[in-house]
């Protein structure tokens, strides 16, 4: 059934509040929505001065780097694209993910005595550094869809880092955790001059002055500064790959033991791609492929399409049950298929076939919830591939030692609608300052997703030079009749697709406007493999959020499902709609984090 949009003009004498914390942010001209209030404002900076969508997210996105590096995000880490250009009808992903390094190789890690990849709190983060992806898919995007030149593009971002911004709470409370001192301390000095006063975490309002990485980012821009356009974003590049910024990243890399070369940064690209696509209540939804865990939102929602959800009703426990479910039966195909199908051959027509999702959903069971981590199904069956037996993994070990829970709750998410009809999002992660080193002088930590490879030969996501780690970052672009009208994305690790996943089905199945989706409770499975080290292993746990009923959970529970509460499962969410009638644009904004929305 779907929720009334609720009445945001509240007047003496009413009895009841809105439904949402936050108005939907409406505009005809442009829109923005990320993790924070400045990021968010780096963007509409740029909006106001004429730029596009593509020149206000790049803006954010650099801005983020600075504003938000707790949120585990760093300028020498990775991102995943999906922009819609209305000039030209591209619809493309973009993968922004950076490549293992040349010398990480099975044969690598095997001779080190490695079955698993490790990163932080630890002496071995230095092993699981990927190539930094994010400045070159900026600079990409930027060719071939931007308008402004890259120093006005990098402006917010400089002034946030050399001026400094106040510290505030969100960032503050993950300063506590008890892991990040201690992995400055493996890699001294780390942060502790940066983000700390006196080794103690700062008053909020403190200024945070970041000086390293306003050097790194003046650097670009003065490479790109009084040339054109495109020769302008080419410089730039040519100073973070293969300059100065390049020389001081593979140095640090190189004095704390890690395996990246000059080399690997000059040969990295930035790669568009068609997007991975399929329909789901009359809508086309497109995401990344299989070098993400994006394709396991358009499986579980073929499966899904044999259920009314509509009459089970919305976070009833059927529903969540149902979801549930269907998820757990696609985690179990992302840890047998999913891999760089650059290096892998995935049977992706067949994991994506209607006729696959009708045997598979035919695996639920209405009262009783599946115990493990779920057996992968048979694809090649479905596929006009070479039918291949997969290398398979074998069953996951139960795992009760969790992480500190603040070092995963990184990752962040910026969209951007203009009134030209771009629109473009982007979900950008890596760099913990827990999992991974913090050097100083380049003002930002290296991303650690080579934790993300297995080391089994012949799988599909089996560790390679040059190949991108079945990352967990997605977002997606929703269109109706052949029109984009919605990106879609949530932070959140393994959480993400689950997350991402209501969402849509929040929108297109109960008619809920986008702040009504991200607002709205949320669940998550723990029954898989969790793709971080030390990959986690809960079996039958389901995360649910705080505003699920308790009668809910205990109907839950006794269907086998092991309940935990949790204050978040995926923080950060946005969906933005375009009106295909009107033109009219709104996003939203995620009260579970300092996430803001802005229209202009």
């Amino acid at each position: 059934m779907a929720r009334e949009t609720a009445a945001y003009e509240l007047e003496q004498g009413d009895v009841e509040l809105p439904d949402t914390g936050r108005p939907v942010i409406r505009s005809t001209r442009g829109v923005i929505s990320s993790g924070h209030y400045l990021t968010s404002m780096a963007g509409m900076r740029i909006l106001l001065s004429d730029g596009n969508a593509f020149d206000a997210l790049a803006a954010a996105g650099l801005a983020a780097a600075v504003v938000e590096p707790i949120a585990s995000y760093s300028l020498a880490a990775e991102g995943v694209f999906m922009l819609y250009d209305s000039a030209s009808g591209d619809l493309l992903s973009l993968s922004g993910q950076g490549g293992a390094p040349g010398k990480a190789s099975l044969g690598f890690y095997q001779s080190q005595g490695l079955e698993r990849i490790p990163t932080g709190p630890g002496k071995q983060a230095h092993l699981s550094f990927t190539v930094p992806g994010i400045v070159d898919a900026f600079i990409a995007m930027l060719e071939r869809y931007g308008s402004l030149p890259f120093d006005e593009i990098l402006a917010p971002a400089i002034e946030y880092a050399e001026r400094g911004i106040p510290n505030y709470e969100y960032m503050l409370e993950r300063l506590k955790s008890p892991s990040t001192p201690v992995q400055f301390d493996h890699y001294p000095p780390g942060g502790w001059d940066v983000f700390f006063d006196k080794k103690q975490v700062p008053a909020a309002g403190s200024l945070l002055v970041q000086p390293g990485l306003a050097n790194t980012l003046k650097a670009m821009s003065a490479a790109a500064k009084d040339q054109d356009r495109l020769a302008g974003l080419q410089a730039a590049r040519n100073k973070f790959y293969r300059g100065s910024i390049a020389k001081t990243l593979v140095d640090g890399s190189a004095r704390v033991g890690g395996l990246l070369s000059m080399d690997d940064l000059a040969n990295y690209q930035s790669q568009f791609s068609p997007p991975v696509s399929s329909s789901f209540e009359g809508y086309e939804i497109s995401g990344h492929d299989t070098w993400t865990q994006g394709p396991m939102l358009q499986q579980t929602l073929n499966i899904l399409e044999q259920f009314d959800l509509r009459t089970i009703g919305h976070n009833s426990p059927e529903y969540i049950h149902t979801v549930t479910e269907a998820l757990k039966l696609v985690f179990g195909d992302r840890e047998a298929y999913y891999g760089d199908p650059e290096f892998a051959e995935v049977p992706i027509d067949g994991l994506l076939s209607k006729a696959y999702a009708v045997e598979r959903s035919a695996l639920i069971v209405p009262e009783r919830a599946l115990p493990e981590q779920a057996a992968p199904g048979e694809p090649w069956r479905f596929s006009n591939a070479s039918s291949i037996a997969p290398a398979r993994k074998g069953a996951a070990q139960a795992s009760h030692g969790v992480t500190d829970p603040s070092s995963a709750e990184g990752t962040t998410h910026v969209s951007v609608l203009d009134n030209h009809g771009n629109m473009v999002c982007s979900t950008i992660s890596g760099g913990a300052f827990a999992k991974s080193v913090f050097f100083p002088d380049l003002g930002c930590a290296l991303s650690t997703r080579i934790e993300m490879f297995n080391c089994e030969p012949g799988h599909p996501n089996v560790v390679e030079p040059g190949k991108r780690p079945r990352t967990t970052l997605i977002n997606y672009i929703v269109s109706k009749d052949g029109k984009p009208v919605m990106t879609i994305g949530c932070p959140g690790g393994d959480n993400q697709a689950q997350a991402n996943l209501q969402l849509v089905l929040n929108v297109l199945v109960f008619d809920m406007d986008p702040q009504q989706a991200v607002e709205a409770p949320r669940f998550a499975s723990q029954n898989v493999e969790n793709s971080f080290y030390p990959h986690v292993y809960l079996p039958g746990q389901l995360d649910l959020e705080p505003g699920i009923p308790e009668s809910t959970a205990e109907a839950l529970a006794a269907k086998g499902h092991v309940i935990a509460r949790t204050a978040n499962c995926g923080l950060g969410a946005t969906v933005s709609v375009r009106d295909p009638h009107t033109g009219n644009l709104s996003t939203s904004g995620d009260p579970r984090r300092s996430c803001y929305a802005l229209g202009l």
